[in-house]
């Protein structure tokens, strides 16, 4: 039992390195993505702000004028619908303006979702 629980000690201190490295990749993944998007809270014409994008309610930001889809769709932006998103954006919401294929990727995805929740 005593191991167990030094591995789980181990776990759980090695957790925040691995997330600072997730989001690192995730900030090279998000350079495709901030053409579209802006950086540092500010959308384009292209694209909403994705500071924040966590835990908000989809077409929700303002300033942006977005899809029908979109709207309708009822998503609140959690870690899981963002991967599925992220992923296959036409798939997740069908008819979005999003002009993108998605990232295929699964740890370019994991990294993504780890770097948008410390966008704050």
């Amino acid at each position: 039992m005593r191991a167990v629980l030094i591995a789980a000690a181990g776990l759980l201190a090695a957790a925040p390195a691995a997330r600072a490295g997730d989001e690192a990749r995730g900030a090279e993944v998000y350079e495709s993505c901030a053409a579209c998007h802006g950086d540092k809270g500010v959308g384009t014409d292209s694209g909403p702000a994705l500071v924040g994008v966590v835990g908000r309610k989809a077409a929700s930001a303002d300033g942006f004028r977005y899809s029908p889809a979109m709207k309708r769709s009822g998503i609140t932006w959690d870690a899981a619908a963002l991967d599925q998103f992220i992923a296959d954006p036409q798939g997740k919401v069908k008819g979005n303006r999003m002009p993108f294929d998605g990232v295929a990727d699964a740890a370019d995805r994991d990294a993504l979702v780890a770097y948008l929740q410390g966008l704050k």
